[in-house]
């Protein structure tokens, strides 16, 4: 028994001898990064399944080896021997999401990994505050008359494809203009509104749908577009139910509902106001609120 421990206690001090402390340790930070963007990137997706899949074929090869399964061996085998380009077949909406999100933004990275956009004058602040309140003021109009709407708050990912399908506005914000173009009776109430650079740009856009099965089947057409949108770029997207009036917010793939007109604009003014080069304690929207009150 002691030598068991003689020879455990000498394996690690050769490890310890060996080891480079600024090399290895920037070695194995690299690759924790890379698990953990490998998570961020298939979590809460069909990819989660698909990775199961991938696991009990690890299962099964080997038991396959274990058991001299010959011919159930040499097809995983051929599988696994071409498992990299499988992957990128299996995994293509995400990483294809994933790439899009790194390369449309000089803060792509950062975003990536869990980072944040920011408005970064007074002019564009200004604008965006306008932007927001009439967003707000629109979503209640809209959820009193039961009328839906699907509005995209453009941030550092370009929506040029998105806005050639629809039709150039190019006007100032306002509850009621907004709350007009999505009167059921309207040419582009069907479609969905772009605001860039807190200016209404476009509307009856058309977006793409999201091919996530967890969201709730109850939901239609017009919150899958929301997610598919945020899902394929970092905008904000708001809905607003057409049979219950309820208003949620897609980001990032994510749908969180049940908003009000006040919680709305503050969540909106959050994502799009923060501005850590000048407060590292407060949204800019809020710091410029109570300096107005």
């Amino acid at each position: 028994m002691a030598e068991f421990f003689t020879t455990i206690w000498e394996s690690i001090l050769a490890f310890l001898r060996s080891y480079n402390w600024l090399t290895d340790t920037l070695d194995i930070a690299l690759v924790a990064l890379f698990i953990y963007f490998i998570i961020r990137l298939v979590r809460d997706s069909r990819a989660v399944e698909l990775l199961k899949g991938i696991a009990v074929l690890a299962v099964l090869y080997l038991l396959a080896y274990l058991l001299n399964m010959t011919t159930v061996l040499f097809l995983l085998k051929a599988i696994f021997d071409n498992g990299l380009l499988v992957l990128v077949v299996i995994f293509q909406p995400e990483i294809r999401r994933a790439l899009e999100q790194a390369g449309h933004s000089r803060k792509g990275l950062l975003r990536m990994f869990g980072g944040f956009s920011s408005v970064e004058n007074a002019a564009q602040i200004d604008q965006w505050e306008r932007a927001i309140d009439a967003t707000g003021k629109a979503v209640e109009l809209l959820q009193m008359q039961k009328m839906g709407a699907l509005i995209v708050l453009e941030r550092s990912t370009r929506l040029g494809e998105i806005v050639h399908s629809g039709t150039r506005i190019e006007a100032e914000p306002s509850g009621e203009l907004i709350a007009n173009i999505f009167y059921n009776k309207a040419p582009l109430h069907d479609g969905a509104m772009i605001i860039r650079d807190g200016k209404i740009h476009a509307a009856g856009c058309i977006l793409p749908l999201t091919d996530n099965r967890q969201i709730n089947r109850e939901l239609g057409t017009r919150h899958r577009a929301g997610v598919g949108m945020s899902e394929n770029s970092d905008a904000l997207v708001v809905i607003v139910s057409e049979e219950t009036g309820t208003i949620s917010l897609a980001d990032g793939g994510e749908l969180t509902r049940n908003f009000t007109k006040e919680t709305l604009t503050k969540a909106l003014a959050d994502r799009l106001l923060w501005n850590p080069e000048e407060s590292k304690v407060k949204p800019v929207w809020r710091r410029r609120k109570e300096s107005q009150q």
